[in-house]
C-alpha cells in the first residue's frame, strides 16, 4: 500500500489568467511542518494573519491548470468560493489524509465514503 501525498481537486468557478484562460483542475500536496510555520515569518502573515492562507495555500498547490507557477498572486486572484473550497479541501486533506469523507447511515450504521465534489459538477 502506498502513501497518497497529492490530491487532485476540481475549483467550483476556476482562476481565471490574464489572457481569460479558465483552469479549473490542479493537485494539492500534503502540508509539511514547515508550510504550516515559515508563513508565520512573513512581514505580510504578520501585518494580517489571514493572508496566512494566501502563502499556505500557494505552497501546497503543485498544479492549477496549464499554470506554470502557483504563487500568491494567483491564490489572490481567485474567486471566494474557490478559496474556501481550497481552504476546507486542505484541511480535509490534512486532517484525515484523504480527499474523501466518511459517514454512517443512522438507519442501518452502514459506512459510506464519499468524495465530496461542489454543486455544479
Amino acid at each position: 500500500m502506498t502513501f497518497q501525498t497529492e490530491f487532485e481537486f476540481t475549483l467550483p468557478k476556476g482562476f481565471v489568467d490574464e489572457e481569460g484562460t479558465l483552469h479549473k483542475k490542479g493537485i494539492m500536496r500534503l502540508a509539511t511542518a514547515a508550510d504550516e510555520i515559515l508563513p508565520m515569518k512573513d512581514a505580510r502573515v504578520q501585518s494580517n494573519p489571514a493572508y496566512l492562507t494566501v502563502i499556505l495555500l500557494s505552497r501546497v498547490i503543485s498544479k492549477l491548470g496549464d499554470l506554470q507557477t502557483i504563487n500568491t498572486k494567483t491564490i489572490e486572484n481567485l474567486f471566494a468560493s474557490d478559496l474556501s473550497y481550497l481552504q476546507e479541501f486542505y484541511r480535509q486533506i490534512n486532517e484525515n489524509g484523504t480527499g474523501k469523507v466518511e459517514t454512517i447511515c443512522p438507519k442501518c450504521e452502514h459506512r459510506f465514503e464519499f468524495e465530496v465534489v461542489p454543486q455544479g459538477e
